[in-house]
């Protein structure tokens, strides 16, 4: 995609910069609904609206946005496959054509683009007593849209940072739900040394307490297993995946966003092993360099797009 003017990351302060050695500091730095008929869409554009979606998985209505085919008015007897763009922590479902060019790239492909919410911390998991993100994202928005919207069964899933989490736990939690998954910069091993730290960070930084995810990483370590995108490896096999990151070290610049990628690099390493170990099949694109940020992930987009068109039977 052609590069957009780079935007730091949501939120970062010179302060926490300080503390930016500290994994907890580290994960400060993120950011750089059964369904009920949906409300009205707004529409923002020929082919982009708005949807809320009241969802009894949340407990209230959250919005998807919806990047429709450039023939959709004019072919209704006609299904489409569904891409799914997740967005990152501390960010919200507006980021991917904030920050991309999602939309012109998509014209004239025959195919749906739906970027849903996943909440403040951008973690579309199901919470400890809160609200289920996964059950949103995985069955009441698909829900919506094929009963609204025509869409086909085939689905793919592609996320950046917390987002690159969903998109991998999504599909090892519930195998042939995606034809294709794609990550960049993802929090793969949810158990890897530090990461627990990182998790309970961007929780609490939206003023949550740590253990409203998933519970204590220790005394709940079965439940964080549970959501282990490693640990349920087995899971995404048969799935065409795509995986980078960046090791965030010499990439020049800001070193904010590159501490983070670097902070990651280990829990991509590990998820990629696993992989490997058991026979799973992946594209994987590990870079020196890099940043946790959208001037790296836009290409890393683009290089995956072949996979993820060939996933939903739509032209490169």
């Amino acid at each position: 995609m052609p590069d957009l003017p780079q935007k730091p990351a949501t939120g970062v302060s010179r302060r926490t910069v300080a503390r930016a050695t500290a994994a907890a500091g580290l994960a400060a730095l993120f950011g750089a609904a059964a369904t009920a008929p949906a409300r009205a869409a707004t529409r923002l554009g020929p082919r982009t609206r708005d949807v809320s979606v009241p969802s009894a998985a949340l407990g209230r209505s959250a919005p998807v946005r919806l990047i429709l085919p450039s023939d959709f008015d004019t072919r209704p007897e006609k299904k489409y496959p569904v891409l799914y763009l997740l967005h990152g922590a501390h960010d919200d479902y507006t980021s991917w054509t904030r920050e991309t060019d999602i939309e012109a790239f998509t014209a004239g492909r025959d195919l749906i683009v739906a970027m849903p919410d996943a909440g403040p911390t951008g973690i579309p998991s199901v919470w400890r007593g809160g609200p289920d993100y996964e059950t949103f994202q995985v069955k009441e928005v698909p829900a919506l849209l094929a009963r609204d919207y025509r869409a086909s069964g085939v689905r793919a899933v592609a996320g950046v940072s917390t987002g690159g989490y969903g998109a991998m736990a999504h599909a090892s939690r519930h195998p042939g739900a995606y034809t294709a998954a794609a990550s960049y910069s993802g929090i793969l091993d949810t158990t890897a040394p530090g990461v627990p730290a990182i998790m309970d960070a961007i929780v609490a930084r939206e003023n949550l307490p740590a253990a409203s995810l998933w519970g204590n990483p220790v005394f709940n370590l079965l439940t964080w297993r549970d959501f282990n995108p490693r640990a349920r490896a087995t899971g995404l096999r048969g799935t065409a995946l795509y995986v980078s990151q960046g090791s965030g070290v010499g990439g020049g610049g800001d070193p904010l966003p590159g501490i983070l990628e670097s902070a990651l690099w280990p829990s991509a390493q590990g998820f990629a092993r696993t992989l490997a170990l058991t026979g799973i099949q992946a594209t994987t694109h590990f870079y020196g360099g890099g940043g946790h940020d959208w001037a790296h992930w836009k290409p890393e987009f683009t290089a995956s797009w072949p996979i993820l068109a060939r996933a939903l039977g739509v032209p490169e």
